[in-house]
């Protein structure tokens, strides 16, 4: 049976704490970037192209007036989204100094040697959820993985329950220092770039 609320009234978010957004000072500077392109450049090229597409006549066999409102949609809702990321961030400098125990300690912002049971040492940088990039072994703070290194030290033993297996990891150095992100680039085809 349906609720009482009107059809086209947007849902509201549920009650409750927000999730936190920890982000690197250079991961917020991309959101920022990307936030300040669409808002900027890409759409109000997009919105030029719609209106000049309206102009035309016939809406419902318009191409170019149907695909703009679509892409006017996609870009409104990455706006949407981009805003509430950038309003919950809470910036972390992994570069920044950490007292006392802390500095050797694996939070958000580490870098992680560890060693597997098969004896492989790995590398991994803790970022924010927008900042994961699986090439450079930037690993989520929420991940599975982050979450067993969490609060560990060099010599410590942790382990790793991921959804297939069990594996035993042993800590053997955490370091603070800066970790680059990639700046946002426009990406190609954008309808400014074509302006």
């Amino acid at each position: 049976m349906r609720s009482k609320r009107p059809l086209r009234e947007p849902v509201r978010d549920a009650p409750g704490p927000k999730l936190k957004n920890y982000i690197t000072p250079a991961g917020l500077q991309r959101l920022k970037d990307e936030h300040r392109f669409l808002m900027t450049r890409e759409r109000p090229a997009v919105t030029q192209i719609v209106a000049w597409a309206a102009a035309n006549g016939d809406r419902s066999e318009n191409a170019d007036y149907l695909y703009g409102k679509r892409r006017l949609r996609q870009i409104d809702s990455r706006i949407r989204f981009l805003s509430k990321r950038i309003d919950a961030a809470e910036v972390i400098d992994p570069a920044a100094p950490r007292p006392g125990s802390a500095a050797t300690r694996v939070f958000f912002g580490a870098t992680v040697t560890y060693r597997n049971a098969s004896g492989d040492a790995h590398v991994v940088s803790i970022v924010g959820t927008d900042e994961v990039d699986l090439n450079r072994r930037y690993i989520s703070w929420m991940s599975p993985l982050a979450r067993a290194l969490m609060k560990s030290s060099p010599g410590d033993r942790v382990v790793l329950r991921a959804p297939k297996q069990t594996e035993h990891l042993e800590i053997l150095r955490v370091e603070y220092a800066s970790i680059p992100v990639d700046p946002f680039v426009e990406p190609p085809g954008a309808e400014s770039a074509r302006s």
